[in-house]
């Protein structure tokens, strides 16, 4: 009977190479979730796509200071902030964007008027958890 082991460590998960369609998908998915909170974000300060106000729920602008539209300027300023985040550090961007289109859900689901919005904004955050999953293996292998 063999009572020897072998020495031999299986390789640290960052050390195995990613397929290259993981790593594809990591690149698109980092891409479209730094863009589009930074497009978004700055958006909010001009109202050229829609008037951002109007997609606020009234239970949530009666529990922020100010006008639906100064609520909207600390929006943008998170969206790009995330946006920033995602590019930087993409498992923990990728997170914190979930998170926020979850409080985007929920405003759009009370306010009642936006469920394919809503609906949509469930995508996305799909595509950020996967963004974030995907980070770990293909962010930290360069190559």
């Amino acid at each position: 009977m063999d009572t020897t082991r072998s020495t031999t460590a299986a390789p640290a998960p960052e050390a195995v190479a990613a397929p290259a369609g993981a790593r594809q998908a990591f690149l698109l998915l980092r891409t479209a979730f730094t863009v589009a909170p930074i497009l978004f974000g700055l958006d909010k300060f001009t109202n050229l796509l829609t008037d951002w106000p109007g997609y606020l729920a009234p239970w949530i602008d009666d529990l922020v200071p100010g006008t639906a539209q100064q609520a909207m300027y600390a929006v943008g300023v998170t969206e790009v902030v995330a946006g920033l985040l995602v590019a930087l550090a993409p498992r923990l961007g990728g997170l914190v964007v979930a998170a926020w289109l979850a409080g985007i859900i929920v405003d759009l689901l009370t306010l009642g008027d936006y469920y394919d919005v809503a609906l949509r904004d469930v995508g996305l955050l799909a595509g950020a958890v996967a963004l974030s999953r995907l980070a770990p293996p293909v962010h930290l292998r360069r190559g």
